[in-house]
């Protein structure tokens, strides 16, 4: 090969890495202004409907919703977890033998960034918010009924919703990085009913 040749090829491959770069980056634009609006429409939606809830039923239910709540923040965040976690060459066997959900966890490992990012970030944070401000309004429900300092009940609420989501996400962090294999395609198995 000539040296002529050889620079044309070096241009070409700088042009196909830059055209590469600029498609990544409006890729990445694009889903972060997605994930953004996603996040405002159902943060929106959740909030109206936890305000509704809470303010209509007992101190007890209230609880229990938040604990909802905290509950699907922790499941998420392992899942998330799990999928930055996981091998995708165990899931090339399982799709070879056609194995239900192997395909989805293919899809969910090579889409790891992304799919942490939705469960992490925008449920796993979305919850922690909704369950935060329900525990501030059972509180403020408390200090009304059991003529209670407002204070006092809200750093109490406050401090027991924080420490139980920071409590089960440690541990389903720890649970979601030894069982990621496990934790996807069970997972997998349940999105595949309305993917595959």
């Amino acid at each position: 090969m000539n040296d002529e040749n050889t620079v044309v090829l070096k241009e070409f491959r700088k042009q196909i890495i830059k055209e590469d770069k600029k498609r990544k980056t409006k890729s990445n634009i694009n889903w972060i202004l997605k994930v953004t609006l996603v996040t405002f429409i159902v943060s929106i939606i959740l909030s109206f409907f936890s305000s509704a809830v809470i303010s209509n039923i007992n101190i007890l239910f209230s609880f229990l919703f938040v604990v909802i709540f905290i509950f699907i923040g922790v499941i998420f965040d392992m899942i998330g977890i799990a999928v930055t976690s996981a091998d995708e060459k165990p899931f090339h066997s399982m799709r070879a033998k056609k194995m239900h959900g192997s395909k989805t966890a293919i899809m969910l490992i090579k889409n790891a960034s992304k799919v942490s990012s939705m469960f992490n970030d925008v449920i796993g944070d979305i919850s922690g918010i909704i369950s935060g401000s329900s525990g501030i309004m059972i509180a403020t429900s408390i200090s009304s009924k059991f003529n209670i300092s407002p204070v006092v009940t809200s750093l109490i609420i406050t401090a027991l919703v924080a420490s139980a989501t920071i409590g089960g996400k440690a541990i389903g962090k720890s649970y979601a990085i030894n069982h990621s294999d496990m934790i996807i395609y069970n997972f997998s198995k349940i999105l595949a009913r309305f993917t595959e």
